[in-house]
């Protein structure tokens, strides 16, 4: 469920060096597939990239350059030890951990079916979510999913969590709001929370932590079992095929939500990922500004996934590769930063890039994060040449610093 918050800001100026040729052609390259290769005729695409070329991208895309043994696209040579290693865990962890996983899913998929039973979902501004239900159907379906999640992160190595919190506000008011209790009246809620975007694995974390709403495709809400759960997350969806002039539609209904979220306690939060992609959890992108517009305060999480190994993030890499890897690791890190809640001034409410810029930055100080220039265009880039698509040379010209 990788989120895309591109769409979210339509408004968004484009930069002025970019001619309408290459906006042309950046809206194009925005509409194929991520991680689909396309058809190439060289059947040893590597065999044309020279070392200095590899060198040259991963100096330009290191956004989504993976560091761990198994190299670029999970696809390097690994020495025999690690073959061994994970030649034990196919036959030994991958099954339990499976089965696991899918028992765990499936007991929260029938929580979530009787909790929605002779209930109608919300179906305003074109969506479909269970997120504002109330009483003993709300708790059960908090608290069970908070409690899943977290089981559900445990069966894929990660015991336990190492969680800073530069607030102690934050924490206890977050428990007080899953556990239906009321907030002290000096505290402001904020309307979204603000995360730095490694992995899928992200929103396993903050649904065991906080339970919020995500945006997500609209084909998530038609996958079996996880479909009904992200309605009951109260999932905001967009279609990112679509050329219409929905966009402005999904962008009305985020902000609609940041702004109920802040001045409703009782409403669900929002969890938004404002670079609009994964990164190698080294750096951080640009933010769309869908995330600010509602003038609303924002609380900013920073995650990072320590490795020795295999990393969790979802840079360069296929899912299923990543996954089937990720099983195969015994023991998984997480650190979790919770920051103060972040409140704009007049100038950042009057100014949303502004107001975006400034949380970006804070986050990339207090997280030792690398600021980005690239986005979801260039990494598109990126996995093109990976995958010999392109020739080297062409790709690097694409895009100019």
């Amino acid at each position: 469920m990788e989120s895309e918050l591109k769409d979210l800001n339509p408004k968004s100026p484009d930069p002025p060096e970019q001619t309408a040729a290459d906006r042309s052609a950046k809206l194009e390259s925005d509409h194929r597939p991520l991680l689909k290769p396309e058809p190439s005729p060289n059947p040893n695409p590597t065999s044309t990239a020279t070392q200095p070329d590899i060198d040259e991208l991963e100096k330009r895309f290191a956004a989504y350059v993976r560091h761990d043994v198994y190299g670029t696209m999970g696809r390097g040579e690994l020495p025999w030890y690690e073959k061994v290693l994970l030649g034990i865990a196919l036959v030994t962890l991958v099954p339990v951990r499976v089965v696991l996983a899918l028992a765990v899913l499936v007991v929260y998929y029938v929580i979530c079916r009787f909790c929605t039973m002779f209930s109608a979902p919300n179906t305003e501004d074109e969506q479909e979510d269970y997120a504002h239900m109330t009483g003993w159907r709300r708790v059960a379906i908090v608290q069970s999913g908070r409690f899943l999640a977290r089981a559900m992160m445990f069966v894929l190595g990660f015991y336990w969590v190492n969680e800073t919190c530069r607030n102690q506000d934050i924490d206890n008011n977050l428990n007080a709001e899953t556990e239906g209790k009321d907030q002290t009246d000096d505290v402001e809620r904020p309307g979204a929370i603000i995360s730095n975007h490694v992995s899928y694995l992200d929103i396993l974390y903050h649904m065991s932590s906080s339970f919020p709403s995500f945006v997500a495709k609209r084909s998530v809400g038609k996958l079996p079992l996880v479909g009904l759960i992200s309605k009951c997350l109260g999932c905001v969806y967009v279609q990112r095929e679509s050329k219409s002039s929905d966009f402005k539609g999904v962008s009305g209904v985020v902000t609609e939500r940041v702004r109920e979220a802040h001045e409703n306690k009782s409403a669900p939060m929002m969890m938004l990922f404002p670079e609009g992609t994964t990164t190698n959890g080294d750096f951080l992108l640009p933010f769309k500004t869908g995330a600010f517009l509602s003038k609303a305060p924002v609380l900013p999480v920073i995650l990072r996934y320590p490795y020795q190994r295999f990393s969790p993030a979802w840079d360069t890499i296929s899912g299923v590769r990543h996954v089937i890897f990720l099983l195969c690791q015994f023991v998984n890190h997480i650190e979790v930063t919770w920051l103060p809640v972040y409140y704009p001034t007049q100038q950042e409410k009057d100014d949303p890039k502004l107001y975006a810029d400034n949380v970006r930055r804070l986050m990339a100080r207090e997280g030792n994060l690398i600021l980005s220039d690239i986005g979801l265009a260039e990494k598109r880039i990126y996995h093109a040449a990976l995958n010999g698509n392109n020739s080297l040379p062409s790709v690097l010209h694409q895009k100019e610093d």
